[in-house]
């Protein structure tokens, strides 16, 4: 038997992949919005792009950028009938708020903080204000699945490892979740932070070890 070659879709995975079997169990509703779903990080990645060029250029965002949003992520592939099926209108009040918050506490998006080759990741906006002391990291989701404040703790814990001048005992730190047009805040102790900062230090060195 001579097998035909696809070598452009070696490695890579369908959407109605035999692995993920449930899709027969489908009725054509169904199907769409699986394949909807599939769109849903081209969506969160257009999302943040537009959210990072708003907040580098101060400007904020109004209701009158739905459209000029919603033609963005339809112009980079996003399909319509993927916008008829997912909140947009709640999606976009979520990425206001980010914005607009980000925008008046004069945030910097899109910022690598960064410990070593093993450790790092980039902060959606993040200000260090320097006369009162105070760091504060925002996150975008643009997911349905309820996030958690660890992700954000790890990006403190990076700050304070990569600009160890800054004490993590003389600094306020909040911390902000805007997701399904909620924003969750906290401010987290240094009993939460410090031991973040010990395991990212030990576990880089594992990792180097390793090699």
């Amino acid at each position: 038997m001579i097998w035909n070659k696809h070598l452009s879709f070696e490695g890579k995975h369908a959407v109605l992949s035999p692995s993920k079997y449930q899709w027969i169990n489908d009725d054509e509703e169904d199907i769409v919005k699986r394949l909807c779903a599939t769109y849903a990080p081209t969506v969160g990645t257009l999302l943040h792009e537009e959210a990072k060029n708003f907040i580098a250029y101060r400007s904020r965002m109004t209701k009158n950028e739905k459209r000029s949003v919603a033609i963005h992520l339809l112009a980079n592939g996003v399909p319509h009938v993927v916008l008829d099926n997912i909140d947009f209108d709640g999606m976009f009040a979520n990425v206001c708020a980010y914005v607009n918050d980000a925008v008046c506490m004069h945030m910097s998006p899109e910022v690598v903080l960064f410990y070593s080759e093993y450790c790092f990741g980039t902060a959606d906006s993040i200000l260090y204000d320097e006369k009162n002391r105070i760091l504060r990291i925002h996150d975008l989701k643009t997911g349905i699945t309820p996030a958690k404040m660890e992700q954000l703790y790890i990006y403190a814990a990076l700050f304070f490892l990569e600009y160890n001048y800054i004490k993590l005992s003389d600094t306020k730190t909040e911390l902000r979740i805007y997701q399904s047009n909620n924003v969750l805040i906290d401010e987290p102790s240094i009993d939460i932070i410090l031991p973040i900062m010990e395991k990212i230090k030990q576990y880089s060195n594992i990792a180097a070890g390793m090699r």
